[in-house]
Protein backbone atom coordinates (compact mmCIF):
# COMPACT_ATOMS: atom_id res chain seq x y z
CA UNK A 1 0.00 0.00 0.00
CA UNK A 2 1.18 3.48 -0.99
CA UNK A 3 0.03 6.89 0.52
CA UNK A 4 -1.75 8.98 -2.51
CA UNK A 5 -3.06 11.68 0.30
CA UNK A 6 -2.31 12.96 3.77
CA UNK A 7 -4.07 15.45 5.66
CA UNK A 8 -4.44 16.48 9.26
CA UNK A 9 -7.77 16.80 8.68
CA UNK A 10 -10.25 13.29 9.44
CA UNK A 11 -13.49 14.66 7.54
CA UNK A 12 -11.05 15.00 4.47
CA UNK A 13 -8.96 12.00 4.85
CA UNK A 14 -12.49 10.67 5.03
CA UNK A 15 -13.98 12.18 1.67
CA UNK A 16 -10.91 11.56 -0.18
CA UNK A 17 -10.80 7.75 1.30
CA UNK A 18 -15.20 7.96 0.08
CA UNK A 19 -14.26 8.50 -3.17
CA UNK A 20 -11.62 5.93 -3.76
CA UNK A 21 -13.70 3.64 -2.25
CA UNK A 22 -17.32 4.68 -4.39
CA UNK A 23 -14.43 4.06 -7.62
CA UNK A 24 -13.54 0.26 -6.35
CA UNK A 25 -9.82 1.15 -5.87
CA UNK A 26 -9.52 -0.68 -2.08
CA UNK A 27 -8.14 2.31 -0.21
CA UNK A 28 -7.52 2.50 3.64
CA UNK A 29 -7.39 5.60 5.96
CA UNK A 30 -4.09 4.72 7.81
CA UNK A 31 -3.47 6.49 11.21
CA UNK A 32 -6.80 8.22 12.28
CA UNK A 33 -6.80 6.69 15.41
CA UNK A 34 -3.63 7.73 16.49
CA UNK A 35 -3.93 11.37 14.81
CA UNK A 36 -7.01 11.90 17.08
CA UNK A 37 -6.20 10.35 19.98
CA UNK A 38 -4.48 13.45 21.79
CA UNK A 39 -4.09 16.73 20.62
CA UNK A 40 -1.00 17.17 18.42
CA UNK A 41 -0.80 13.16 17.66
CA UNK A 42 -1.78 14.46 14.17
CA UNK A 43 1.58 16.39 13.79
CA UNK A 44 3.48 13.84 15.33
CA UNK A 45 2.03 10.86 13.32
CA UNK A 46 2.64 12.67 10.37
CA UNK A 47 -0.96 13.37 9.53
CA UNK A 48 -3.58 11.18 8.50
CA UNK A 49 -2.55 9.37 5.33
CA UNK A 50 -4.78 7.70 2.53
CA UNK A 51 -3.29 4.55 0.69
CA UNK A 52 -4.05 2.34 -2.05
CA UNK A 53 -2.45 -0.65 -3.04
CA UNK A 54 0.96 -0.48 -5.30
CA UNK A 55 -0.42 -1.81 -8.68
CA UNK A 56 -3.18 1.19 -8.51
CA UNK A 57 -1.20 4.29 -7.98
CA UNK A 58 -1.38 6.10 -10.40
CA UNK A 59 -4.74 5.18 -12.04
CA UNK A 60 -6.11 6.53 -7.95
CA UNK A 61 -4.13 9.56 -8.48
CA UNK A 62 -5.75 10.27 -12.23
CA UNK A 63 -8.81 9.25 -10.62
CA UNK A 64 -8.67 12.22 -7.91
CA UNK A 65 -6.83 15.16 -9.91
CA UNK A 66 -10.36 14.32 -12.06
CA UNK A 67 -12.36 14.44 -9.22
CA UNK A 68 -13.84 18.41 -8.31
CA UNK A 69 -12.98 19.53 -4.77
CA UNK A 70 -10.14 17.47 -4.09
CA UNK A 71 -6.98 19.31 -3.63
CA UNK A 72 -4.10 18.38 -2.51
CA UNK A 73 -3.94 15.16 -4.73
Amino acid sequence: MKTIYSTFNPADAQLVWSQLDAAGFGAEVSNETSALSLEGYALAVGGIDVRVPDDRVEEALAFLKAEPGIEGA
